[in-house]
């Protein structure tokens, strides 16, 4: 696969080893406040928008909905690196972006500006720039157009669409939610439940209690979470990792619990809402970023500030 039109190596960060790392991209979108811009774009075409981010280059962007997050992370390989300095098993960021480097130096300068640790900024003329997601050995994509997520996912890649919203940075550790099906699992159930009701999703559980559930779009993601997370003990860990889903814990809870745990996937906490709205257990959480496949879901979370990803 090619690379990328331009790709900008940040040499103020370690690089790290993508076949041992946990490679998350992010769009500029996605990590800073680019809405003034974007609408500039739209309105006045490309030309216009590099005119006024060379003009602006150092005057640093605000952050966006998936900044929290990113910083979060940085914190965890700082925590790792303490513990054992040789570890490989880190996090590693790119920015991947369809600005042309020109107009991205704005984008280096504010990363720079936060001190954030983006191994790469790759500027991609493509229309679609997820064709090069594999070969950089991406796990996680983080976008503000439904387009390049639904392309991710095609591609195999665990990804989601991430809302704007202003965004209170919440303290350390990484703190991810996940929602169940359709996410963390398959959508299996969730098909039952639209064919035959919840009877039917109920009677369709009970009888497939002792079968694990299929793997969702950020299973993946989960699961190397998960092994970095036992490198601590669970008091001293920067991760914790939460289960919200909408499931009933009397009913539904226990092959979900069965499933994880076949998986070898331990989550600190796990909440059975049994339908009732998310947004005022997340507002307790104050997770870093929260994923969840329901827009009613996404649109609670953003009502109570908490940073969303919808996985269609």
């Amino acid at each position: 696969m090619a690379e990328p039109e331009s790709t900008v190596i940040n040499t103020n960060v370690k690089q790290k080893d993508p076949s041992k790392a946990l490679v998350i991209a992010v769009t500029t979108r996605a990590i800073f406040n680019l809405e003034k811009e974007h609408k500039l774009y739209l309105e006045n075409g490309k030309e216009e928008y590099t005119r006024h981010q060379q003009a602006n280059q150092d005057k640093p962007l605000p952050p966006g909905t998936a900044f929290a997050f990113i910083q979060a992370v940085q914190y965890v390989n700082e925590k790792i690196l303490e513990n054992n300095p040789a570890e490989k098993d880190l996090f590693d960021i790119l920015v991947l972006s369809n600005n042309s480097p020109e107009s991205g130096v704005r984008i280096i300068n504010s990363a720079k500006h936060y001190g954030l640790e983006i191994s790469k900024f790759c500027f991609v003329s493509d229309e679609d720039s997820t064709q090069y997601l594999k070969s950089h050995g991406v796990k996680l994509f983080l976008s503000a157009d439904r387009t390049d997520v639904c392309n991710a996912l095609q591609r195999g890649v665990s990804a989601a669409l991430v809302f704007h919203q202003e965004v209170q940075a919440p303290s350390t550790p990484l703190r991810v939610v996940f929602d169940g099906d359709a996410v963390l699992f398959s959508d299996e159930t969730d098909r039952v439940f639209q064919e035959q009701g919840l009877e039917g999703a109920l009677r369709y559980e009970r009888a497939m209690e002792a079968v694990p559930m299929g793997e969702g779009p950020l299973k993946a993601f989960a699961m190397h979470l998960g092994r970095m997370h036992k490198k601590f003990s669970p008091e001293k860990s920067p991760i914790r990792t939460y289960l919200v889903t909408a499931r009933s814990g009397r009913d539904m809870g226990v092959r979900a619990i069965k499933t994880l745990r076949e998986w070898g996937l331990a989550i600190d906490e796990a909440f059975f809402m049994d339908g009732a709205p998310k947004g005022p257990i997340l507002a307790q959480i104050q997770p870093h970023i929260f994923f969840d496949d329901g827009l009613h879901n996404i649109q609670g979370a953003q009502n109570v500030g908490v940073p969303s990803a919808w996985v269609p």
